[in-house]
This record gives structure tokens, sequence and C-alpha cells, in this order.
């Protein structure tokens, strides 16, 4: 049964209009790729798991929201011990996602909306259900693995000291006395790269998906496919972690290079620019460089920038090193915020109103940097990470081992909501295999749809605009300006004409402290705002949220939105203050109140109140006061 929320494709030359720049040589350097955790994305067949129909009926969505790309995580024959990751069929559809059909059905269906689909490859290790890991411990073939005699007497102890990323060692015993390596779950045996045999078969693989029409791959562990030689110990505990940066014998050694180069020669042997993109765990934006060389990979995941506080200094230098770093090799910078495996950093940057609001300020600034940017789902609705699962629905394995990670994945992975009311909110037509906060019906797609102060209308708003401006999308630098502590600005140069009401540069401005700052006027009018915007970049009245507490949203004056994050993109309106009025006018009475409303997690702060500001530092130039955990874009 399809769920189609808004209207289905009857405006196809408005949903087809991504084809444009995903048809052209090196799409990939400022996609926008939207990934979908399967099983929690959308159920077409009510057993309250996402499956493969559900997403290509909902492929909708991520046209009518601007995205390049659908990333899909794993949807391959397996036991699901670890979501998908411990594939026992790399040619097989799981039964619980539907049919090769049904995958060959999505890619055709996404290609006439214009969405180019990458598949995750899982090739540090396979399911402990693979017909090669059956063979293995029957005796046969285990030179595909990692196999080793344990030490001390009768060798009852590992091999090494290696952990696994899960927790506990990296190493489990057979009945036969041998121990074989799983730098993840027992049900996630590592390969042995070093065998022609395994090499081969990925690229098998590879061609096999390649033909049925994917633009390309997410590689699952692209740092893990080689282990040091000879496996020395580490001499220490507490080794690797989830998106780690340590220096460890069995992740980022240079032989991983070589299978890479590999695969990129077989990428473009194929028409229509197949890409392959490194989930790689990098010390230093150096190393994570060499996976995107120009023969080797084509992008690489920035878990530099996903891992950085909520700090102005040290987004600033993470944003230096990583554009310095990608620029040294000629491949594009990534840029993300949240994925499957991390807490969604709308409750990573604060409780509440405070971490919707650095939230959508950070996706602002995502999507004002030069390269290609990655949004996870759900994140354009705003939702939270949920915390407060019962243990007995979890199914993370590392929460299940206990000594490893926190094991706390699940609160990421809620199936999303689509409609205000229903069983699972518009997930599907029965349940949900994780349960779904009360709340959500009022994050949903339908109730923020239409809503200009939503987040939602946000992400499309920045997205249209981000395809049109001819500032955004690729390149690799930012100009710094001047700004004061705690307040990152940059101006994006233009690299030709734009389209429609979009022309020349634009700068953005994020002020990351929690107050008002006053800042020398950037540049012209403001083109989009994440929170109630300046009004004037001249004296006279300028709007900033109210402070907390009791009185908030009884300030003197109207009620002035800035421009309300759907009508900006939309009409291009000034900053003067008939805009902001006129915007205000347009935005519902109290919208985002902190009292916790059904939508409070997906809308703005407070109404704004007016506040007098000198316009005159002294030199005569003009000043604008940017509201507290804000980010704006400006006309330049």
């Amino acid at each position: 049964m399809a769920h189609e929320l808004t209207s289905p494709v009857q405006a196809p030359e408005d949903l087809r209009r991504a084809s444009s720049s995903s048809d052209r040589p090196g799409w990939w350097r400022d996609a926008v790729i939207y990934q979908v955790y399967v099983r929690s994305f959308a159920d077409s067949d009510g057993d309250g798991v996402g499956d493969l129909r559900g997403a290509r009926e909902r492929l909708p969505h991520l046209a009518r929201l601007g995205a390049d790309a659908v990333w899909l995580t794993p949807f391959y024959a397996s036991p699901q011990a670890d979501g998908g990751y411990d594939v026992a069929d790399y040619r097989a559809v799981d039964p619980l996602f539907g049919t090769l059909a049904d995958a060959d059905d999505l890619v055709r269906t996404a290609h006439e909306l214009g969405l180019r689909v990458i598949v995750d490859i899982v090739p540090n290790h396979t399911s402990d259900r693979h017909p090669w890991f059956r063979e293995a411990l029957a005796g046969t073939g285990r030179e595909r693995y990692h196999f080793r005699p344990g030490k001390g007497p009768d060798g009852t102890l590992p091999p090494n000291d290696w952990e696994s990323v899960f927790g506990g060692p990296a190493w489990t015993r057979t009945r036969d006395g041998e121990w074989y390596l799983h730098l993840f779950a027992p049900e996630q045996p590592d390969l042995n790269w070093d065998n022609e045999e395994v090499r081969a078969e990925f690229e098998s693989v590879l061609r096999f998906w390649l033909d049925l029409g994917v633009d390309g791959f997410r590689v699952d562990v692209a740092h893990g496919m080689v282990k040091a030689p000879g496996m020395p110990d580490i001499g220490h505990g507490e080794q690797a972690r989830l998106i780690g940066t340590q220096q460890l014998p069995f992740f980022d050694q240079d032989g991983v290079h070589e299978i890479h180069r590999a695969w990129r020669r077989l990428l473009d042997t194929y028409e229509g620019g197949r890409i392959a993109v490194a989930e790689a765990w990098a010390p230093s934006a150096e190393r994570l460089a060499l996976y995107v060389r120009p023969d080797e990979l084509h992008q690489a995941f920035n878990f530099q920038f996903l891992n950085c506080p909520w700090d102005a200094a040290s987004l600033r230098r993470v944003i230096d090193d990583s554009l310095r770093a990608t620029a040294s090799v000629g491949a594009p910078t990534t840029w993300v915020l949240s994925n499957h495996d991390v807490v969604r950093h709308t409750t990573r940057y604060g409780e509440g109103d405070t971490g919707l609001r650095r939230a959508r300020a950070a996706a602002l600034l995502m999507l004002a940097l030069p390269g290609s940017a990655y949004v996870y789902q759900g994140e354009e609705l705003g939702l939270p990470e949920v915390t407060e699962l019962p243990d007995e629905v979890r199914q993370d394995p590392a929460f299940l081992r206990g000594d490893g990670q926190d094991g706390l994945r699940d609160g990421c992975r809620v199936p999303i909501p689509w409609t205000a009311e229903g069983p699972s909110y518009g997930f599907g037509p029965g349940g949900s295999w994780l349960p779904q906060p009360p709340e959500w019906g009022g994050l949903s797609v339908e109730a923020q749809t239409g809503d200009p102060d939503s987040t939602l209308e946000l992400y499309r708003s920045a997205l249209a605009m981000r395809r049109e401006h001819p500032a955004l999308g690729a390149g690799d630098a930012v100009e710094w300006l001047p700004a004061p502590d705690g307040v990152l600005a940059f101006r994006r140069r233009a690299s030709g004409a734009g389209t429609g009401p979009w022309q020349g540069d634009l700068v953005c401005t994020v002020n990351l402290t929690d107050r008002p700052v006053a800042l020398r006027a950037p540049g012209g009018r403001v083109l989009l705002a994440s929170t109630p915007a300046p009004t004037a970049p001249a004296g006279g009245a300028v709007t900033v949220p109210p402070p907390a507490g009791p009185d908030a949203g009884a300030g003197a004056g109207p009620v002035a939105a800035g421009l309300s994050a759907g009508a900006a993109a939309a009409a291009g309106q000034g900053a003067g203050p008939e805009g902001a009025a006129a915007a205000g006018d347009g935005a519902r009475e109290g919208a985002g109140g902190a009292g916790g409303g059904a939508l409070a997690g997906a809308k703005v702060p407070p109404p704004a109140r007016e506040s007098a500001l000198d316009a005159d530092p002294g030199d005569g130039t003009p000043t604008v006061l940017l509201a507290p955990e804000s980010c704006v874009w400006w006309a330049s």
C-alpha cells in the first residue's frame, strides 16, 4: 500500500528538477545526499519494519526537499545481528525489506525523479551465516578470514589484545580451538583482504549492483579492511570507539588504498559518474584526504565536523583543516551533522529549544560551506534523539555486550513520522519496530509542510537556494571576515551567474553564543535565517529573541520574524523593516513557543521583540544584531 503524503507525482517537471544538477560531470562535488536508514524510513506492508517499497513510495519527499541523491543502508540478506551490516548474501535482498525487483523499482523511480542512488557495501566483514564463514567453521576456506591459534596453555587466550569496537575481545574461539577476528560483533567475522578470492568476489558484487543501475557505494569501514602485518598487540584497553581518531594497527593502514584504487578503476569503466564514498575513521584531516586522492574514492565522510563541539574557534579550525586537506588532493569536502551511529545533533547540541536553535543554525552553516552535504533522515524535521527507550526493545549489539560503546544507537533510529496521526504516524499501516514518542505526530512531515517557521520548510528553502545561488555548492575555500568572539562570518564568492533572484556573492554569519551580538553589517539583504534575523542593516529597530523566563514573548512591538524560512527563499525578500513586518504577518501566532507544545521541536524559538541598537559604532559602519545561536545568509 502506498503512503503518499503530499500529492503524488502530479507535477513531474517540479519533481524532476534534480536531474539538471545530478546529470552533470562531477555531480558529487556539491551534491546533497539524503541518508535513508531503510528499516526506519517507511513501511509498506504493516510489519513494523521499513522496506524498499516503502522507501520508493516516499522518494517524492526527497525530491521536494531538494536532495540530489539517496543513500540506502544495507538491505541485503542478513540475520540482522547489526541492523543489516552483517551480510549473508551480497546479491540478494532480505525478505524483511522486499525483493530484488523492489530494489530495481526503487532505482528506476529515483532516476525518474532526478535522484541518484547510493547503496551501502560492507567489505570489512560478513555475517557468520555467510556461506564462506560456514565453510570456514567446517574447516575449509579459512584463508578468506583471519583465523589464528590462541596464546597461553592450550591456546586458551586470544591471539592478541585487540578489542572489539562493540566491547570485549575482538576474537572468538571456535570449537576446534582456533580463534577468528571480528572488530565488531562476533556475528561479523573480518575478511582477509590479502586473499585474492576476497578481492575478486567483491569486484563481482560491485558489478552486480552497478549493472542494476545504482550510482555508487558508501563503503562501510573503508579504513579497516587491512590489518598491520603480524597483528601486534596494542598494550592498553579502551582502544577503539565508534567514529574515533585513535591510531590502531587494525584501522587506517596504508594497504587499504590499493583496494580503493582498484575499485576506482572499476567504477570508471561505467558511464554516468558512478562514485564511492569512504566511511573512514582517520586520525587527522590529512590522513582522511588520502582516501580521496584522484585515483581513489570520490568522497569521504568528514567526521571531524560531525564530532566538533558547539564552539566558534573549534568549528573554524575544523573547517579550515578539512578544506585545506581535501584541496591538496583536488577532492570535495563533505559535511555531515548526524547519521545512524550517533546521537542526533538536535539533542547533541543541547536540550529543548537550545538544541533546536543550534541544530537549525548548524544546518545553514553546513549548507553554506563548499562541497557536498549529507542529511540524515528526520533531521529536516528537527527530530531529537529518543533517549528513553525501554531496554527490552533495544537492538544495538553494543548495548547487549555492555562493556563497549554506550549501545544507545537505537535512539537515532526510531522510525520517522510522516503524518500527524495514525498507529505509527504514517510510517506504515501498523506499528513500528521501535516505539515512537507521543509528540512524534507534531513533528511529522504533514504537520510541518506549509508552516514557514518549521524546520522542514527551512531545509526546503535552504536547499532550493543552494541549488540556484552561484556562490553556494562546489568550491574549496571560504573567505573569512572579521567577527567578534563566538561568531563566524565568511563570504562565498559567486562562480557564475545565478538563477532567478540569486546573484552575486553570499555572506554567512553564525552566532554561536547564547546572547545577541552586534556585528558590522556584512552586506545587503537577508536571504535566509535560522531564527528571527536582523531587520535592518542600519539604525532603528532590530529583532532579537526574547529572554527566557516567564516574560518570554512579552516584548513590545510586532511579531517580527525576520525572514521566515519558507518565505525568504520564495520571495527573495529584503531585510528592511517593511520586509520583516510582512514576514511576521504571515507567521503563525506564538510559533515555536518554549512551552513544549506538539510542534515545539520543529519551529523557531518564541516571537521576537524589538530592541534599539546604535547603528554607528564610531566609524560610520552600520551595525546589525545577530540573534543568539543563529545563522544568517546575506546577499553581498
